[in-house]
């Protein structure tokens, strides 16, 4: 659905638009670390990769970074790579060096052993020839996250559980445009002692604790003046609030129920239909 929408919208643009801004397909950098973690978890699942599991966090960040940092996929590819030599506790090699500063002495992350299970998992993923291949699109350094979270915010008032008629679901997607729109920017909640309050946030996944930051409660000041608006439209209105709207040429809704097997008929159905109390039915 999400592919259809954008193809319809797209073509709802201006062809002098896109052509004069220029079109560059990138991918969101959030989904690219995500992925690269369940990677990571799996083969942590494996004899002798466990440790990959404590080292997973810090590989996903470094991506960020490489992707970040990085201009073109060579120079990506440079400091990706170094990657290997740093979780062995290889910081100078002899086509490179780490970026970061000195480390402390006091350690309580274990290195992983060069030439390990572990490290030549590591190394399939990290040097994955798929990988690699994409990896062009996350120069970018973009990220769909506010995207993201308008989306889960529609489904507060139009959820996939439910069945809405066109006019319906446009009007509730207005509605969730309307509250993102009004508290996006809401100030964050603070303590007696001016402090901002936070949450905590146990990830069963990574088995790690993390925190967000809690935010003022909505006003939804917006409503008086929606409501208003409303009755002013109804009051000025020349026919009733009854409309009838055309279905499209390629609207599934008019094949009815879809089955993988077509129906048999009336009398089949009768003679092969058992009934609780009384056994198979018959003629």
């Amino acid at each position: 659905m999400e592919k259809e929408a954008f193809i319809r919208t797209f073509d709802t643009l201006p062809k002098g638009i896109y052509k004069s801004w220029g079109v560059r397909h990138t991918l969101d950098m959030w989904h690219g670390s995500k992925n690269l973690g369940k990677k990571i978890h799996q083969a942590s699942q494996q004899k002798g990769c466990s440790i990959l599991l404590i080292w997973s966090k810090d590989v996903c960040n470094h991506f960020w970074f490489c992707a970040k940092m990085s201009a073109t996929y060579d120079d990506f590819f440079d400091m990706w790579a170094g990657l290997l030599h740093h979780v062995t506790g290889e910081h100078e090699w002899a086509l490179g060096a780490c970026h970061h500063g000195p480390l402390s002495d006091n350690r309580d992350k274990e290195w992983i052993e060069k030439g390990s299970v572990a490290h030549r998992a590591l190394i399939e993923i990290v040097l994955n020839a798929r990988w690699l291949g994409e990896v062009v699109k996350y120069l970018g350094f973009r990220s769909t996250a506010e995207l993201e979270s308008f989306h889960n915010h529609i489904l507060m008032y139009a959820s996939k559980r439910f069945s809405f008629t066109p006019p319906v679901y446009s009007a509730r997607t207005l509605l969730a445009g309307l509250d993102y729109n009004h508290h996006v920017h809401r100030p964050v909640q603070r303590k007696a002692d001016g402090s901002i309050e936070y949450r905590k946030l146990y990830n069963k996944k990574s088995r790690k604790w993390s925190l967000y930051t809690m935010k003022v409660d909505k006003d939804y000041g917006y409503i008086p003046d929606l409501q208003r608006a409303i009755l002013r439209s109804r009051t000025t209105a020349d026919r009733g609030m009854t409309r009838v709207r055309r279905q499209r040429p390629d609207d599934p809704r008019q094949y009815g129920v879809l089955c993988g097997i077509p129906p048999p008929t009336t009398e089949e159905l009768l003679h092969t239909q058992v009934s609780r109390r009384q056994g198979p039915r018959t003629t």
